[in-house]
């Protein structure tokens, strides 16, 4: 969804013990899974996850993507009970309310959910199951911008006008953690901070891979983003020349979510999927593979040495379309 652009290379080796499970649909051999595009694709996790659960299981796993996460909601609702998928794996905590609220989520606790960290629920009712996790973080190029800033209103100052690239809240999910991020720092006085961090602006990219893409470009020093992009750089490029800045007053979390169907063709299997989902054998694609922390405690690349977490988990309201649209007119009127 977000990270097309640096998950475009996929290695991973797992050293877990074979996970294993009597329980498949007698009248299928397939769970479906509606995801979004980077899970699904070529260079996401899907192909490895699809291969590595068949040989443990015997059940074949068929991705439907659906764009991104937002895309991805949109399908389920509109199709409602005729949605033709067993699994909807790529909501994050942000669209949870609506999924949870539409009831066409059945609640299911995989085995091995106790090893999940307990502050990652996002729905004490197991209808929307955690499989990995980030901070949204600003990402800087310390080549250019040797100091990184230490908090959201030292984004403000003059030292980096011009030199951020945000994402759009109403079509990215970082750009929406990033509005959710100000309004919980700020509350009422959001407004205001959008007017002081305006000059610091470069552009407001539609999609994170556009943003992001921007910014390997040198096109502007700093980009919202997650505290994990940098180890994709060490990883695979050697380098740690783009570093993420923790900020005093604490990160969002983006916590990413899959959930069963209640109108599920074939939810034997799909119940032995989640119980996967949650083991190390899946964790284990997580890091190198969607470039986000796993959901349990498994040993992570040396490259995630410098993917730091923040020492203040920072919860966040989602955003009413109200809000949205009133951010809309702040910034035609400040931006013009």
């Amino acid at each position: 969804m977000y990270r097309t652009i640096l998950a475009f290379v996929f290695t991973v080796v797992v050293g877990s013990p074979l996970f294993s499970t009597g329980r498949v649909d007698s009248a299928s051999r397939e769970v479906v899974i509606w995801t979004y595009d980077s899970i699904s694709s070529e260079w996401g996790p899907g192909p490895a996850v699809s291969q590595d659960f068949l040989e443990r299981t015997g059940i074949t796993v068929r991705w439907v993507s659906h764009g991104d996460a937002g895309e991805l909601l949109a399908r389920l609702l509109l199709e409602k009970t005729g949605a033709q998928a067993d699994i909807i794996l790529g909501l994050d905590q942000n669209l949870a309310s609506r999924a949870l609220a539409s009831g066409l989520l059945e609640a299911y606790k995989p085995a091995g959910a106790e090893k999940i960290g307990p502050e990652l629920l996002v729905d004490p009712g197991w209808s929307l199951i955690p499989f990995d996790y980030s901070y949204f973080a600003f990402v800087y190029d310390s080549q250019t911008l040797p100091r990184a800033p230490a908090s959201l209103e030292e984004l403000t100052g003059e030292p980096y006008a011009g030199k951020i690239i945000l994402l759009d809240p109403r079509s990215s999910s970082p750009g929406l953690g990033f509005f959710g991020w100000v309004r919980a720092v700020y509350g009422e006085d959001w407004r205001d901070y959008w007017r002081r961090l305006s000059p610091s602006i470069l552009t407001i990219a539609e999609s994170w891979s556009t943003g992001y893409g921007l910014f390997t470009n040198e096109e502007a020093p700093l980009v919202l983003s997650y505290t994990t992009s940098p180890s994709y750089h060490l990883e695979y490029e050697g380098t740690e020349r783009y570093k993420a800045a923790i900020f005093r007053e604490g990160h969002p979390v983006q916590v990413e979510l899959a959930g069963l169907l209640g109108a599920a063709k074939n939810k034997e299997n799909a119940r032995a999927f989640l119980d996967y989902m949650v083991s190390p054998g899946f964790q284990a694609f997580i890091p190198l593979g969607n470039w986000m922390y796993p959901v349990i405690d498994i040993p992570l690349p040396d490259s995630f040495r410098i993917a730091p977490r923040s020492g203040r988990f920072l919860k966040t309201e989602p955003a009413t379309e109200a809000e949205l649209d009133e951010w809309t007119e702040l910034m035609r009127e400040i931006r013009r």
